[in-house]
């Protein structure tokens, strides 16, 4: 009876974070009543508030001769809520095991408005369960205080642990579990669902998310505001490898207030899609559609109808894309900061000077591997975008130093360079080194350093 009432209370175990045999377990500590393991897999235990004294003879006989008080309790307790902020979870549960004032302290619902957790082996779905529960000790079944979850590369992480988030923390705004590849779609319908006030959601390399939805229940209950329910704003679905046009279609129609959305390696995703999220998605800012290989210039095309909202731009590795897609985005995107077009090939000095001329505003820029641009390309360049900071010009074969200088003697604020696999001088490379002081320059020739 006693062992069950200990196991009923408060404080997660570290063993909750970390197998036995983690470093963490070292030198004897934690390692006797924290876990147990069970065919390998780590067992999480719960235990009641440390005691208020010592009962221990040989530790009572040591505390009298200890006359002093440790230091660190001398510190306030808003110091010493203000040095638990910094650890991470697992930490955060070890010091609660101290004594009984670091319990109540480490348990300052201002503590725990972030749960993260990390690694491979973490049994996630035990450990959310546990501290949920705890969490939710002064509010029955809700817990009011926990605003982001981060739970990347995490791969024990299933459906079963994003349902007792969706279930427990209505208050979410933030989650992440990037390389949970075991989730599936319906329990991140759950968490949108449940959680209205979720902003930033990052599933990139969950391979079996092919939507963002809410679910059928949820839909029927919403139905006159349907679509509207959803309030992410940042979505990154990089190496979501089955996403295909008609889930970009769903995405779209639920989360039209998206202004950060990432699509890296979506390798199914194709104009049509895009064009899907131009007709819902009017705010987005920032768009990445890298690795795409079926985005091509009608792509380009149906992006350039966010206009000026439009700040930042991936690209790279989009062979459709051509100078024709460059002058859609050029002509109506004034306001980009940021362009990432390396390895379209299909990319001239053409295209560089419709950017040049319509994008002055322009403060990073990434053509490498475009071997039809020039130093005719840079010229337009320095001409016009003098707020440059970042250009990459990797393995641009028709790049020589006549236009390295020219890029410096304009863009004074040039703070990255790169231009490796580039046939450069050392003369053109010190060059750039004098008027742009500041600039650090990646080149792979051995003569300059």
């Amino acid at each position: 009876d006693s062992d069950l009432s200990m196991r009923t209370l408060s404080t997660p175990s570290p063993a909750l974070i970390f197998p036995p045999n983690s470093p963490g377990f070292q030198n004897g500590r934690g390692s006797s009543t924290s876990s147990s393991s069970v065919a390998g897999e780590t067992v999480a235990m719960v235990h009641s508030p440390p005691p208020t004294r010592l009962t221990h003879p040989l530790i009572r006989l040591a505390s009298k001769h200890q006359k002093e008080q440790a230091n660190i309790d001398r510190l306030p307790d808003h110091a010493m809520i203000q040095i638990f902020s910094f650890l991470p979870t697992n930490q955060l549960c070890r010091c609660a095991r101290v004594c009984r004032r670091w319990y109540n302290l480490a348990w300052d619902p201002r503590l725990w408005r972030t749960i993260r957790l990390t690694g491979e082996t973490i049994n996630v779905d035990r450990a959310l369960k546990v501290l949920t529960r705890r969490l939710c000790q002064d509010t029955p079944n809700v817990c009011l205080m926990l605003e982001t979850v981060i739970v990347s590369g995490c791969r024990r992480l299933t459906d079963r642990g994003l349902y007792t988030i969706a279930q427990c923390c209505p208050e979410l705004r933030r989650l992440e579990v990037s390389g949970c590849y075991n989730i599936s779609n319906e329990a991140v319908f759950d968490v949108v669902s449940l959680c209205p006030n979720l902003e930033h959601l990052d599933v990139s390399g969950c391979s079996k998310v092919t939507c963002i939805s809410l679910t059928r229940e949820a839909s029927i209950k919403l139905s006159p505001l349907h679509g509207k329910q959803i309030s992410i704003r940042y979505l990154d679905m990089t190496d979501c490898f089955v996403l295909e046009d008609e889930g970009l279609h769903t995405i779209a129609a639920h989360c039209t207030q998206l202004t950060h959305l990432y699509l890296r390696r979506c390798v199914r995703i194709t104009d049509e899609g895009l064009r899907y999220l131009m007709i819902y998605c009017t705010s987005i800012k920032e768009l990445s559609v890298s690795d795409c290989r079926f985005v091509s210039d009608f792509g380009m095309r149906e992006i350039a109808k966010l206009e000026s909202r439009l700040r930042y731009l991936s690209i790279a590795h989009c062979g459709r894309i051509t100078d024709v897609g460059i002058r859609y985005i050029a002509k109506y995107c004034s306001k980009l900061r940021y362009l990432n077009a390396r390895g379209c090939e299909g990319i001239t000095d053409h295209g560089v000077e419709y950017l040049a001329k319509n994008c002055t505003k322009l403060k990073s820029l990434d053509i490498g591997k475009c071997p039809l641009v020039s130093d005719t390309g840079l010229e337009f360049l320095a001409l016009n975008c003098f707020n440059l900071k970042r250009l990459s010009l990797k393995s641009c074969e028709s790049i020589t130093g006549q236009g390295l200088q020219i890029v410096a003697a304009n863009c004074f604020d040039l703070q990255m360079l790169n231009v490796q696999d580039c046939e450069v001088s050392v003369d053109a490379l010190r060059f750039v080194k004098r008027h742009c002081k500041r600039c650090i320059i990646e080149h792979t020739n051995p003569a300059f350093f």
